[in-house]
This record gives structure tokens, C-alpha cells and sequence, in this order.
């Protein structure tokens, strides 16, 4: 599952056990990216807490299948399937359009979204992209194009979390060698009013 000893639920006691129950599917599964975090029930806690009001938090105002979308061009962008194949099962099932979601795809693996996005949310999809690729570069140009199209400055911090949180999980799978082996596709957590509900649906 990893390259470093990670903890199975039915192992687990404690913090670990406590965190693993907030988690867990209604299966009772654990995602690997999840598990890996086990020998520092900690950093779960704290990776929990960032995923879960970065992407699945009511006071959002873009629309989730449009920050699944950020998640999934970012992952792309660093080479980590992991999160590609589980964000794009989310996204997939929140569009709820087969078509739609296969030509999404296929314009961010072409790394080319004037493909299928254009006007504001091309924009931030570019944003995402330099701010993964080249975050050195970003300039308050940058911003201010954004700003000049008419997107809302929250609206923008919203990418620039989302673009933060992908880089942070795609290193963390990628740096430890997190397979997706046993995984259930598409989980995540689904109830958005409520920042301390971190149940896997």
C-alpha cells in the first residue's frame, strides 16, 4: 500500500481508532492516502481538517464539480494518478453526465482545457496551473487579471486552496509511494454543512 508501515483500521486503537471512525466509509473502508498517515494519527487529523474546508465546505461559492475539476488538472499537472483516478470519480459522479466528464478529462490529460473551459473558469484553470508548475512566477498581474474578468476575490483564494491542498496530497502519496491498491474510487466526504462531519460517502 505505501513504502513506509502503515496501520489497518482493525488495528488501530486510540486517537488513531477515533480518527479512522470520522473517516471511514460506510463499508468501513479507509482510503490509502488516509491510512498512510497512521503512525501520526496528528498529521491525519490536520490533513482532515484542511481537505475538508478547503474542498467540501458550504461557505464555497464556486461549484464542487468545478474545484473536483482544479483537483484533478492539478494532480495531472504532477504526475499523480492516485488523486487523478480517485478526484475523477468524484467528479464524475457530481456531474453525473458521462460525456461531459470523459471530455473534461480528456482536455486536462492534453493539458489544453481551451478544449472544452473558456471564459473565467479557463482563467483560473491557467491560474491553477502556473501556481502548480511555476509558483515563483506568479505575479499581482496575475491576480488582477483575474479580478479584471469579474471573479471574486474569494473566489480566487478558493482555487489558490484547492491548487495548495492538491500539491500538498499529491506529494504525500507520491513521496511515500501510496498505491491505490483496495481503494473504493469516488469517496469523499459528502455532508458540506457540517466542517466536523468527515464520513466518506
Amino acid at each position: 500500500m505505501s513504502w513506509i508501515k502503515t496501520i489497518p483500521p482493525e488495528e488501530a486503537v486510540g486517537k488513531l481508532k477515533e480518527i479512522y471512525n470520522r473517516v471511514s466509509s460506510p463499508g468501513k473502508k479507509i482510503d490509502n492516502i488516509l491510512q498512510v498517515h497512521s503512525l501520526r494519527p496528528h498529521t491525519l487529523e490536520g490533513h482532515m481538517k484542511l481537505y475538508k474546508n478547503v474542498l467540501h465546505h458550504n461557505n464555497n461559492t464556486l461549484p464542487k464539480w468545478f474545484l473536483e475539476t482544479i483537483g484533478v488538472y492539478v494532480s495531472i499537472l504532477n504526475n499523480c494518478s492516485y488523486c487523478v483516478e480517485h478526484h475523477f470519480a468524484g467528479l464524475k459522479k457530481l456531474i453525473e453526465d458521462e460525456n461531459k466528464s470523459a471530455s473534461i478529462r480528456y482536455s486536462l490529460a492534453e493539458d489544453n482545457p481551451e478544449m472544452y473551459f473558456s471564459g473565467n473558469y479557463l482563467l483560473l484553470l491557467k491560474y491553477a496551473k502556473k501556481l502548480t508548475i511555476n509558483p515563483s512566477t506568479i505575479q499581482k498581474i496575475d491576480i488582477e487579471t483575474l479580478q479584471n474578468a469579474g471573479i471574486d476575490d474569494g473566489e480566487i483564494l478558493e482555487v489558490n486552496q484547492v491548487t495548495a491542498y492538491f500539491c500538498y496530497a499529491n506529494r504525500t502519496v507520491l513521496g511515500l509511494g501510496t498505491s491505490i491498491k483496495g481503494d473504493t474510487l469516488g469517496l469523499s466526504p459528502g455532508n458540506n454543512n457540517n466542517p466536523d462531519d468527515w464520513s466518506h460517502v
